[in-house]
């Protein structure tokens, strides 16, 4: 069932609306409101599916309304409720699962309705766990899941306890020497001390791990000359994501669905909240799988007229991948196809900004002469 909030300023269009939308047995309004604040301040503890927002409100619009339930209340789909076409463009910024015309089509919304079931079908197979499974979530910070609940932050004792975990996880299953350890860790203390230390910080994460209920076991071996973080069948979200991304077919017209859940489902750079350089080469190797399979997600719905959802793709890519160059690109010719002109120079101008004031380096060649071909032909066009 489909937990739908309503909030528009006009009751009378409010009442039609909830009218049509109950006709689905699938769809349930859970609350509607007139005032956006008041739907803003209840949207977290009422916890819909998806909120139906007006644009054109007093006071508070709806793009405002939506961007404070983002960062609210993350989950909920967005769908907005216009009478004019030039909000699309925003609405897509926003991450908007879809937007429709007022007045609202039957056949419009049943269109809403299947992406909304799709989006919380996929959701639910990519969380979908054993009570009791455990999995160890690393895409931008570690964090554990019991049955596809997330279980409480682990409170390391110290910093350097919560990198001796974090570099033993990176290394599972694997022999990680106790020099390397300590010249990770200590660099700079005498041997004697340094070991003692060690011993401490290992004794520390398995008390952790005990009291939290993690079955992950760190083993002496090799004489006691080093550990190994042995994670037997826990799963490993990054393991599961690459195996998924290589177990797929190409992207086509019966699969979307399924690689689009795959490319939702990488939440940030491996460890990303983390400023290990160890980790650097692994961030780097998984997040150019990523960047490739987006690319390829993009470039499909582009050839298969899914503008929205292009749109949605590209503003996701150079949000994670903000150095991406081919992301602003694809951003710039996807608002070139609807005739958004003033998007295609904003993007434009905020790469010429962040390369030149955050790397001192020029435009590539090739987005400069596209943006220069285009802007020409616009030229004449006026």
């Amino acid at each position: 069932m489909i937990q739908a909030m309503l909030v528009d300023d006009e009751r009378l269009a409010l009442m039609k609306l909830k009218l049509m939308l109950e006709e689905w047995s699938t769809v349930e309004v859970i609350a509607t409101y007139t005032d956006p604040a008041e739907a803003v301040t209840a949207a977290a503890s009422l916890a819909p599916d998806v909120i139906f927002l007006d644009i054109d409100m007093p006071e508070m619009n709806g793009i405002q309304a939506a961007e404070i339930m983002q960062r609210e209340y993350p989950r909920a789909s967005i769908v907005f409720v216009t009478a004019y076409n030039s909000y699309a463009v925003e609405a897509f910024e926003l991450y908007a699962l879809d937007y429709v015309l007022k007045p609202a089509r039957r056949d419009r919304l049943l269109k809403t309705i299947q992406r909304l079931e799709e989006r919380l079908s996929q959701e639910q197979r990519l969380t979908m766990k054993p009570a009791n499974e455990i999995m160890i979530r690393c895409f931008q910070s570690l964090r554990f899941e019991r049955g596809g609940q997330p279980l409480p932050a682990i409170r390391w004792r110290t910093s350097k306890a919560q990198e001796l975990f974090a570099y033993l996880f990176h290394n599972r299953n694997r022999f990680v020497s106790k020099d390397s350890l300590i010249e990770l860790l200590w660099p700079n203390t005498n041997l004697k001390k340094a070991s003692t230390h060690l011993y401490t910080t290992v004794y520390q994460v398995r008390q952790c791990l005990k009291q939290a209920e993690i079955e992950l076991q760190i083993s002496n071996v090799s004489g006691g000359e080093g550990y190994t973080l042995e994670t037997g069948n826990l799963l490993i979200d990054s393991s599961e994501w690459e195996k998924s991304i290589l177990a797929q077919n190409a992207i086509n017209p019966m699969n979307y669905e399924d690689h689009q859940r795959l490319f939702d489902f990488y939440s940030g750079d491996y460890l990303s909240d983390y400023d290990y350089l160890w980790a650097e080469s692994e961030r780097q190797r998984l997040r150019t799988i990523w960047l490739h399979h987006a690319m390829g997600i993009a470039e499909f719905y582009v050839d298969s007229g899914k503008i929205a959802e292009a749109v949605t793709v590209y503003q996701r890519i150079v949000q994670l991948q903000p150095y991406f160059e081919q992301g602003y690109l694809g951003l710039m010719k996807v608002y070139d196809s609807i005739g958004e002109r003033s998007a295609v120079e904003d993007q434009y101008h905020i790469l010429t900004e962040l390369l030149n004031q955050e790397l001192s380096i020029e435009l590539p060649a090739n987005i400069r002469t596209w943006y220069e071909n285009w802007k020409a032909y616009n030229m004449k066009s006026l």
